[in-house]
């Protein structure tokens, strides 16, 4: 199985050499660890104690910032190397002040990783959600580095535990600890002999509680929303855009709309403004004498959306229509009843406040419909929802300090 894994490697790295040709990202992932050795020796500093937090992407970093920033204040002295695997995480984040230094990890083979743990000599390691690197984690181990999972979560349906699995469920031996979100996970890895495991919960709550406290206003939202009942449509894909904007062209009653989607770009842009009946603005706009009588308000920004959900009265999140939902925490940091799509399963969060009856999937516009109305012309439904959401976040902080309190 190592060398099939070995083998998987290098063809994953010829792919990313042909479609670097015609596809940005695969580009900026190849020519972004052009000089990555030179940076790397350049910028570590060797007369301090380095310690090495891993994300794959922009997820896993939102989730490893709040652990990160938190170490910062633990050990003011140290030294923290901050490594992506994907373009989406560091070229968002090659800039982020909480690191000493922020890198792309190397691809991973033997010699890769012994070169790149020789190099930087980290005191302990922290892989964040769903990072499995053979041969780091192999280096690692031998050279009896702690390495920690953080903010973990494991399914029956992964590699690890099929029958022809075996090899990759070894290989977690690896790993000094397991942090995990739920006790599902735990009960997973136990059952397969891992007993150094903790149910800590998600960082990504105190991620999400820590943007709700800043203090961010924008007077254009204000001006748009003009204290009436508000949705407010994040990170929405092409299906979630469907259904949504079905509802918006047929909805009678006085709300306001905030739509947020998953790309942005002019001819986006174009597309909803087109198939949106009634006034439309966008966040950008400079004159905003118009914004009162708009009935829907598009956000063409990034960075913004977290707290733009602090004027709606509800939030729809997209993606359940593709390969999953996005990020419901930070609506519901704010008491946001939600709705999303089918493909939720996977997301902890979601499942409980289904349970908790505060969250709502849907899966077609009859769905949509029956429950938005619900739920906006509802005042008491929706209040009660939002302090069952309010309840929910508060009770699963504090993750990140039981992380830290058990490893440094």
């Amino acid at each position: 199985m190592r060398i099939v894994y070995k083998i998987a490697i290098q063809i994953y790295f010829f792919l990313v050499l042909i479609a670097s040709l015609f596809n940005a990202k695969a580009l900026r992932w190849l020519s972004g660890r052009r000089h990555l050795w030179k940076r790397l020796k350049e910028g570590v500093d060797k007369s301090k104690e380095l310690y090495w937090f891993h994300c794959s992407s922009l997820g896993e970093f939102e989730q490893g910032r709040p652990l990160i920033e938190e170490f910062r204040k633990r050990k003011p002295g140290a030294f923290i190397l901050l490594t992506f695997f994907s373009p989406s995480g560091f070229d968002l984040r090659k800039n982020y002040q909480g690191a000493d230094l922020v890198s792309y990890l190397p691809l991973d083979t033997g010699l890769n990783a012994w070169r790149f743990i020789n190099l930087v000599k980290p005191k302990a390691v922290y892989f964040i959600k769903y990072e499995f690197w053979y041969y780091f984690l192999r280096t690692l181990f031998k050279k009896k580095i702690p390495v920690y999972l953080v903010s973990a979560k494991f399914r029956k349906d992964q590699t690890f535990f099929k029958w022809y699995g075996a090899w990759y469920l070894k290989f977690l031996r690896f790993f000094q600890h397991f942090f995990v979100q739920d006790e599902s996970s735990a009960a997973l890895l136990r059952k397969a002999g891992y007993i150094n495991v903790s149910v800590t919960g998600d960082t990504r709550f105190d991620r999400v509680h820590q943007l709700s406290q800043l203090v961010r206003d924008y007077p254009g939202i204000e001006l748009f929303r003009q204290n009436k009942k508000t949705l407010v449509a994040g990170s929405i894909w092409e299906k979630d855009e469907e259904i949504l904007i079905k509802y918006i062209n047929s909805c009678t009653s006085d709300y306001k709309f905030i739509l947020a989607p998953h790309e942005i770009n002019s001819r986006k842009m174009y597309k909803l403004v087109s198939e949106i009946n009634g006034m439309v603005v966008r966040f950008t706009d400079e004159d905003k004498s118009s914004f009162p009588n708009a009935k829907v308000l598009l956000i063409d920004t990034i960075g913004h959306l977290s707290t733009v959900y602090k004027y709606g009265d509800l939030a729809y999140i997209g993606g359940g229509f593709g390969k999953g939902i996005h990020n419901i925490l930070e609506p519901a940091t704010y008491g946001l009843p939600v709705l999303f799509g089918p493909n939720y399963e996977k997301f902890t969060e979601a499942v409980q406040l289904i349970q908790l009856e505060a969250a709502f999937n849907i899966s077609d516009f009859a769905g949509l419909e029956e429950r938005l109305n619900q739920l906006l012309e509802n005042d008491e439904l929706r209040k009660n929802c939002s302090q069952t959401i309010s309840g929910y976040i508060k009770s699963s902080l504090g993750a990140t300090s039981k992380i830290l309190d058990l490893t440094t």
